[in-house]
Order: structure tokens, then C-alpha cells, then sequence
């Protein structure tokens, strides 16, 4: 839960002993604070997970480069065909979306005070940032159906009389990129990393109402398809997590099972601005777990025992989410750089990051699961029984809202065992994919296969130590 863990008995238990503590409990508070907490410190022998992980990832790297080439092409080619999927039905769903949408508003604005009672910050931050992503990686795009855009577009547009909509419309330039995606993608981490009160459902409901009429908007006047690939920034980065998909939807609509990460690999090399956006995709969810551990607030000179609140962080939070950026960024394209060396390519910086960077895909997602996995299975409930009753009147529309919460799910010595071994196992083979992700694209720069085993060993030592960066974030005490 988003930063609800703050009970008397926690935080009696961390006074105790900060680094002999399982907290028992996610008990909500009335703090308005970010889902995606931790409620316990885990104290497994974490030094063997995580010099596993690091092996299972070096080990990787050693048997795909004494792999011939042809065998992996091979398996990353295989489909089964399944049926065919028409687009006729996506207006209709785009439109029922968008009164959901209207009525999580209304009920952000009028209802409930309580974030764990109002179903609008539930839906947004657990159903759709964590839930909607787990779905996208596993059934493909459904967002391009299921986003609350497509449908009003289509219907003005007829409306208006604009029935080839598209070819009226002017296009953006082309050196833009999708640098507005990743702007309004750096103001939605910050809105839900750093400001004070990311929960309260009054002011996400003016956020999330501004937001669709802003982007509406641009639809409105630069096309759906052209805005929404390259501003919309939640559109972007779903179609990125979709790509992970063992889903694959051909030209002809026909739906196709494939090898998950095997549409990573027919994928173009991003421009300058489409790194960006991905990087920041995983900075922006590592910098939310290093953010609230002790060895972060001890930088600062904070007591992580008597943490101060968001308010009072505000200003570390910014330059600590920009820092993470740049610092990954750094680290991503020296280890392309140094690739492209030992690899003697003659293929451009742009070139050779702007395709290799599809490899950092499997870990974002994959940290993005295991990071946010707690809230989902504790607020999922809450985002359940509060839909039953939006407006806190008494409704049971769907019969869930007198259900009962089980936080004990990810509570206790038994949880916090399944638990973190779940988080673990979720992340090194995020990182094992990332590897054999890396490797086919390599390929595709460098048809020698030596060169190309040769040209992955930097980034392959970078996901070893972004691997061992993940699962120490999983055990360390963090406070909050």
C-alpha cells in the first residue's frame, strides 16, 4: 500500500530493532501517501539470492554465446496461430472505458475522503498502473481498446464530418519525437513519487480530469494515431510493455502465440527521445524502492525511525529521481559504447542504443511487477469493494463491497518468505530474458557471432549488477 504502513505496532516493532523487523501487518492509515510500500524487512539470506541471480545472469550470457545463431532464430520464430481479433468492437469498448473513467471523476470529487474507500486512486494506481501492465505483458495491447481517448475521438470526428480524419490532420514534426510522452511521463512519476498527496482522490480527480481533456485535446487537433504514439505517455508505455507479450496480432487482425520478448527483437531502433522513455520507465520504479530505504535517507541525514513525510522531501525526491535517470542512462550507453568497441562496429551510437535499449524492456517490467506486487495484492482488494460502492452511498453493484480485506496475504514470516521468493524469481528471470533479448538484437548488428557475444559483455555485466541492485532493493529496511 501506498505509504499506509505507518500503525503504532509497526512502527514500535522498527523502533525495537530496524534490521531484526517483519512487520505483521499493511494496516491503512488516513495518510495520503504512494501504494506501493513495503510492510517488512526480510531477513533471508539474501547475499545467496542475490549471488544466485547474478550467476543465473552471467550463466546466461556463457550459453547463448556458444549458441549458433540459427538455433535461436529458430525459436524466436515459432508461432501458433490462433483467431482472428476485428477492430470493430474497439469504439464501443474505447467508449464504455471513458464512462468509467467519468464516473471514477465523480466519485473522486464527490465521494469518499478515504483513498482506500474511493475507488478513483485505487483503479488508477493499482488497477491500472500495476494491474493494466501485468496484463499488457502477458495478453498484449489491450490498452490501445481499452484507453478512454479512441472512442470520443471517433464520434467527433463523424460528427464534424471529418471522415477521413487522419489525413486532415497536421502531423507533428518529425525531430519531436516523443519527447512530449516523456515529459508528461516525468511529471506522472513525480506526481506519484513526490508530491504530497498523490492519493487524496480530490486532487488526483483534477490531475486525471486535466490530463484527459489536455490530451483529448491534441487528439482533437493532431489525429489519435499521431498523438497518441508520441505524447500520450501512458499509450507509449504500454505498447512498450506489449512487446513483451506472447501475443502477437498480425497485420489481418489474426492473433498468434509466440515466445514472450520474441516481438522485442522485430522492433526498429528507438530514436533519442524513445530511450529516454524507456530508461525512464525503470529509473522512475527503482528510484520509488531506493527512495524510502535507510541507506538513502541516511545520505540526507534523515532518521529513517522518524521518517518526516513527503512534504519535507520534496525537493530530495526531485533530484533523486533525476539523478536516478541520469545515472542509469550513463551506465546504459557507456556500456553500449564500450560494446561497440570490442565489437569493432562501425553502426552509430544512435543506431546501436537506440536498438539495444528493447533488452531493458524484460527488467522494467519485470521490476515493475515485483516492485508493486504487495500493493496489488492488498489494494486490489480495496479497489474491488470500493467499486461496488464509488460514491460511499451504500451500493453493492457488484456484490464486493462488504467483502473482506485480507492484508494478511503479504503479512507475516510465512508471507514475507513466498512473498520475496516470488519478487526474486520475478526479476532474475526478467533479467535472463533481457539477456536473450540482448543477444538477438546484437545479432542483428553484428552477423559474426563473435562479435556480437563480444559487443554484450558490458551491458551484460550492467544487467548482473541492475540484477543485484533489484533484489538488494527488495531486502533492504526501508521506512515510511
Amino acid at each position: 500500500m501506498r505509504g499506509r504502513t505507518e500503525g503504532g505496532a509497526v512502527q514500535r516493532c522498527r523502533r525495537r530493532s530496524a534490521l531484526l523487523t517483519i512487520a505483521l501487518t499493511l494496516l491503512p492509515t488516513s495518510a495520503f501517501a504512494h501504494a506501493s510500500d513495503r510492510g517488512h524487512v526480510l531477513l533471508l539470506p539474501t547475499g545467496y539470492y542475490i549471488a544466485g541471480g547474478a550467476l543465473a545472469v552471467a550463466v546466461s550470457f556463457l550459453i547463448l554465446a556458444l549458441l549458433p545463431p540459427d538455433a535461436l532464430d529458430r525459436f524466436w520464430r515459432r508461432r501458433l496461430p490462433l483467431f482472428t481479433l476485428a477492430d470493430k468492437p474497439r469504439t464501443i469498448v474505447s467508449l464504455i472505458s471513458f464512462a468509467g473513467f467519468a464516473t471514477l471523476i465523480a466519485a473522486g470529487l464527490f465521494g469518499s475522503r478515504d483513498p482506500l474507500s474511493n475507488p478513483l486512486p485505487l483503479t488508477i494506481w493499482t488497477l491500472l498502473w500495476v494491474g493494466l501492465a501485468i496484463a499488457q505483458g502477458l495478453l498484449g495491447d489491450l490498452w490501445s481498446w481499452l484507453n478512454p481517448w479512441y472512442g470520443p475521438w471517433r464520434i467527433v470526428t463523424r460528427l464534424i464530418g471529418q471522415r477521413d480524419a487522419e489525413a486532415q490532420e497536421p502531423r507533428l514534426p518529425q525531430w519531436l519525437g516523443c519527447w512530449p510522452a516523456v515529459i508528461l511521463f516525468f511529471a506522472f512519476a513525480w506526481f506519484e513519487l513526490i508530491d504530497p498527496a498523490p492519493d487524496d482522490p480530490a486532487r488526483l480527480a483534477y490531475a486525471a480530469g486535466l490530463y484527459w481533456l489536455f490530451t483529448f485535446i491534441a487528439v482533437l487537433a493532431f489525429g489519435y494515431p499521431n498523438w497518441s504514439w508520441r505524447g500520450e505517455f501512458l499509450t507509449v508505455f504500454f505498447a512498450m510493455v506489449a512487446r513483451f507479450a506472447p501475443v502477437k496480432r498480425d497485420e489481418e487482425g489474426r492473433l498468434n502465440l509466440c515466445w514472450a520478448g520474441a516481438k522485442l527483437l522485430a522492433a526498429g531502433p528507438l530514436p533519442a527521445s524513445g530511450i529516454a522513455f524507456l530508461l525512464l520507465a525503470l529509473s522512475s520504479v527503482s528510484f520509488d524502492g531506493l527512495s524510502k530505504t535507510f541507506f538513502w535517507l541516511g545520505l540526507f541525514g534523515i532518521n529513517p525511525l522518524e521518517y518526516p513525510g513527503r512534504t519535507a522531501l520534496i525537493g530530495i525526491g526531485s533530484f533523486g529521481l533525476v539523478l536516478t535517470f541520469v545515472l542509469l542512462a550513463a551506465a546504459f550507453l557507456l556500456a553500449v559504447i564500450l560494446g561497440q568497441r570490442l565489437a569493432g562496429s562501425r553502426h552509430s551510437l544512435g543506431e546501436a542504443a537506440g536498438l539495444l535499449v528493447w533488452s531493458i524492456a524484460p527488467i522494467a517490467l519485470a521490476y515493475h511487477v515485483a516492485h508493486y506486487l504487495t500493493a496489488l495484492l492488498v489494494d486490489g482488494q480495496y479497489a474491488m469493494a470500493a467499486l461496488s460502492d464509488p460514491f460511499a452511498l451504500g451500493w453493492n453493484l457488484f456484490g464486493t463491497a462488504d467483502m473482506q480485506i485480507e492484508a494478511g496475504i503479504v503479512a507475516g514470516a510465512d508471507s514475507a518468505w513466498w512473498l520475496w521468493n516470488v519478487q526474486a524469481c520475478i526479476i532474475i528471470a526478467g533479467h535472463m530474458l533481457a539477456v536473450l533479448v540482448a543477444h538477438g538484437l546484437a545479432w542483428r548488428l553484428h552477423p559474426v557471432p563473435s562479435r556480437a557475444a563480444l559487443s554484450q559483455l558490458p551491458l551484460t555485466v550492467l544487467m548482473i549488477a541492475y540484477t543485484i541492485f533489484g533484489l538488494w532493493l527488495l531486502a533492504t529496511p526501508t521506512a515510511g
